[in-house]
C-alpha cells in the first residue's frame, strides 16, 4: 500500500508539472494554427498550402533551438536536485547570449535567401512565391525564440512550468489578435500572418525574461563578466550538443521528407502538412509528459535517489499508455473533420483522414517510447538518445522511398509508424542494459 501511495504521489507530481507544459504547447500550436486557419478561410487553399510547405524548414531551426535547450534543462534540473543552485545563473546567461547571437546571424541570412531555400525543397511552382514571402519574415523571429527557450529551459529545470505557460498564453492572445487585424482586416495575406507571429514571439520573450528574473532574482547574477568562461560553455555544450544534433539531423531528415511529400502535389501537401499541425497538437500531452519524466528523473538522479527515478518511470509509463489510448480514440473519427475546418478541399480532407486512420493506431507505441526516452535523458543518457533518434530517422526516410511504389502518399504514415517501433526497441534495449549493469 505504501508503494502504491508513493507511485500515486509521483503520478500527481508528473501531472502537476506536465499540465502547464501541455497547456503551453496547446497554446503554442493554436497560435501556429491561427496563421493557417485565418489564411485558409480568408485567402484560400493555395495560401494555406504555402504556409504548410514552410512548416518543416521552419521546424528545422526551431527544433535545433529546443534540442539544445532541452539539454540545458536537464543540466539545470540535475544541479537543482543536487542543491547546486549557484551553477544555474551562469548557464542561463552565457547561452542566452550565445544562442541569441548565433540565430541573429542565421535570421539575416535566411531572410535574404528565402526564395532559394524554398526552391531547394522542390516547392510547387504555384506556392513558392507565397511561401518565400512568409518564411522571409518568420526567420526574423528566431533570435527571440532562442532567448525565450533558454529561459524556458532554466525555469523548467527549476520545476517551474507556470511562467513558460503564462508567456505562451500572452503570446497566443497577441498572435491571434494581430492575425485578425493584419490578415482579415488589412488583407496582408501570408506576410501579415508572418508579421503577427514574429511580433507575438518578441512579446513572449520580453515577458519571460522580465517575469522570470523578477520571481527568481538570483538568476540575474549569471550576467557577471566572470561567468562568461570556458568551463560554463563546455558544460552546457556537453549536455546541449547531443540533443541539438539529434534534433537538427531529424529536422534535416524532415526536409528530405518534405521534398518527398512535395512530389505528390498540392493536395497531398495541404492534407499532410495540415494533418501534422493537428497531430503535433494531439501528441502534446505525451511529449510534455516525457518532459515531466525527464525533469523529475533528473531531480531524483541528481539527489542520488535511485528508487525514486525508477518509480518515476513506472508512473510515467502508466500515464503515457492511458493518455495515448485516449488520443487514439479521439483522433481517428475526428481528424478529417478538423482538417476541413482549415479550408482544405475535399481531396485534401480525404487524404488527411486516411493518414489519421493509419498513424493514430500507433500512438501507444509513441507514448511508451516517450516515457523511456524521458527516463534515460533524465539520467543524462543524452548521447544514446540522440543516436537512437538518428537511426529512427534513417529508418523513416528509407522506408518512405521503399514503400512509395506500394502505398503512394500513405507511405508517409507507414514509415513514421515503423520509425516509432524502431525507436522503442532501441530504448528498451538500452534500459535493459543499464538495469543489468546496476
Amino acid at each position: 500500500m505504501k508503494e502504491n501511495q508513493k507511485l500515486g504521489t509521483i503520478m500527481k507530481e508528473l501531472i502537476c508539472f506536465s499540465l502547464p507544459l501541455i497547456l503551453s504547447g496547446v497554446l503554442q500550436q493554436l497560435y501556429n494554427w491561427a496563421d493557417a486557419f485565418i489564411i485558409g478561410n480568408v485567402d484560400g487553399e493555395l495560401h494555406l498550402s504555402a504556409i504548410g510547405v514552410t512548416t518543416t524548414p521552419i521546424n528545422f531551426f526551431i527544433t535545433t533551438i529546443t534540442g539544445f535547450t532541452l539539454g540545458l534543462s536537464v543540466l539545470i534540473a540535475k544541479n537543482f536536485g543536487a542543491k547546486k543552485q549557484e551553477n544555474i545563473p551562469p548557464v542561463l546567461a552565457v547561452f542566452s547570449v550565445i544562442l541569441g547571437g548565433v540565430f541573429s546571424v542565421i535570421a539575416a541570412g535566411g531572410s535574404m535567401l528565402s526564395w532559394q531555400f524554398m526552391a531547394l525543397l522542390h516547392t510547387p511552382s504555384d506556392t513558392i512565391d507565397l511561401a518565400a514571402s512568409y518564411i522571409r519574415i518568420i526567420f526574423l523571429g528566431l533570435p527571440f525564440l532562442s532567448v525565450c527557450n533558454t529561459y524556458t529551459a532554466a525555469l523548467r529545470g527549476l520545476g517551474d512550468s507556470r511562467i513558460p505557460f503564462l508567456s505562451i498564453l500572452l503570446s497566443s492572445i497577441v498572435n491571434v489578435l494581430l492575425d485578425i487585424f493584419f490578415v482579415a482586416k488589412l488583407r496582408w495575406g501570408v506576410q501579415g500572418a508572418a508579421t503577427a507571429t514574429v511580433l507575438s514571439q518578441a512579446t513572449m520573450t520580453v515577458f519571460i525574461v522580465l517575469y522570470g528574473t523578477k520571481k527568481y532574482s538570483w538568476l540575474k547574477s549569471g550576467y557577471r563578466k566572470e561567468n562568461f568562461c570556458g568551463a560554463v560553455v563546455r558544460e552546457g555544450v556537453r549536455f546541449g550538443l547531443p540533443p541539438m544534433l539529434q534534433s537538427s539531423i531529424s529536422s534535416l531528415g524532415g526536409l528530405v521528407l518534405q521534398d518527398f511529400m512535395n512530389r505528390f502535389g498540392t493536395d497531398t501537401v495541404t492534407a499532410i502538412t495540415t494533418a501534422y499541425r493537428i497531430d503535433t497538437l494531439v501528441m502534446l500531452p505525451i511529449v510534455n509528459l516525457g518532459s515531466g519524466i525527464s525533469t523529475t528523473t533528473a531531480h531524483s538522479y541528481g539527489a542520488g535517489d535511485e528508487m525514486r527515478t525508477r518509480r518515476t518511470l513506472a508512473a510515467g509509463t502508466v500515464l503515457a499508455i492511458v493518455v495515448s489510448l485516449l488520443l487514439t480514440g479521439i483522433v481517428i473519427p475526428t481528424g478529417g473533420k478538423i482538417i476541413a475546418l482549415f479550408g482544405a478541399g475535399a481531396t485534401a480532407v480525404a487524404i488527411g483522414s486516411a493518414f489519421f486512420r493509419r498513424i493514430a493506431c500507433f500512438y501507444p507505441i509513441f507514448g511508451l517510447t516517450t516515457a523511456f526516452r524521458g527516463y534515460l535523458e533524465g539520467r543524462g543518457d543524452l548521447v544514446y538518445s540522440s543516436i537512437a533518434g538518428m537511426v529512427s530517422l534513417a529508418v523513416r526516410i528509407i522506408a518512405s522511398y521503399v514503400m512509395e511504389p506500394y502505398f503512394g502518399n500513405m507511405s508517409i504514415a507507414y514509415a513514421e509508424m515503423l520509425s516509432w517501433v524502431c525507436l522503442l526497441i532501441m530504448y528498451l534495449l538500452r534500459f535493459a542494459k543499464r538495469r543489468k549493469a546496476g
